[in-house]
């Protein structure tokens, strides 16, 4: 099946995706809602600026809406982006939000989408640890949790790191996968980059409530000599 994937270059739609591929879907084309308001509901937002060299690193398509950040305005720009794909589902990297998945899958719904979430309510460290082991190499862009110092920024969510996220979800109670907002991640590469995202320029700000590393520019790096 012909599959669009809602693609915001973390962790959890980048995996959603290759799961897919690896049940012998064909990955289509990319989608992406970009939000104006960086607290949107819907939508992940850090470092949506660099989604063109995303999907070039993939090798694929992408198809962008812009939205004010509130519920409304998210739903008719995926409703616009879908409406401009011919594919015949959609992948989506919820894990456990009701509220992202009822929405996004009654948008889908009215175009006769089937909506595919191989991660939705999944135990957690075992998805985590899944994940990980997949060659997914995802870096922490956004923290916002107790424990999570500036450190964590720019860091590879390697097995060492997610043995500190358990750790650190049994001493907090914090979401192992971010799913609460404790974290957001960038996907360097994984098995369906054709080509690396390499960090060329970037700062760190922190704030009282939450840590950003600020991504001023993201190249691309052949892989294996391609």
């Amino acid at each position: 099946m012909r599959l669009a994937v809602l693609f915001s270059g973390g962790k959890d739609s980048t995996y959603a995706a290759w799961l897919m591929a690896q049940m012998g879907h064909e990955i289509s084309t990319l989608v992406s809602i970009i939000p104006s308001d960086p607290h949107s509901w819907v939508f992940h937002t850090p470092n949506l600026q660099f989604l063109s060299q995303m999907a070039q690193a993939m090798d694929l398509p992408i198809l962008t809406e812009q939205s004010s950040g509130k519920e409304e305005s998210d739903l008719e720009a995926l409703r616009s982006a879908l409406s401009r794909t011919d594919a015949e589902g959609v992948v989506m990297g919820a894990i456990a939000s009701d509220y992202q998945w009822d929405r996004i899958n009654d948008v889908c719904q009215e175009f006769g989408l089937k909506t595919f979430g191989p991660l939705w309510r999944k135990d957690q460290e075992m998805l985590m640890e899944d994940m990980v082991a997949s060659g997914i190499k995802a870096i922490l862009v956004r923290t916002s949790a107790e424990g999570m110092h500036a450190a964590w920024l720019g860091r590879e969510l390697d097995a060492a790191a997610l043995e500190e996220l358990r750790q650190l979800a049994r001493r907090t109670g914090m979401n192992i996968s971010g799913e609460g907002g404790e974290y957001e991640t960038l996907v360097l590469d994984s098995p369906l980059h054709r080509r690396r995202l390499v960090l060329r320029d970037f700062s760190v700000e922190i704030s009282r409530d939450e840590g950003k590393l600020m991504i001023h520019d993201l190249g691309l790096e052949a892989k294996n000599g391609t």
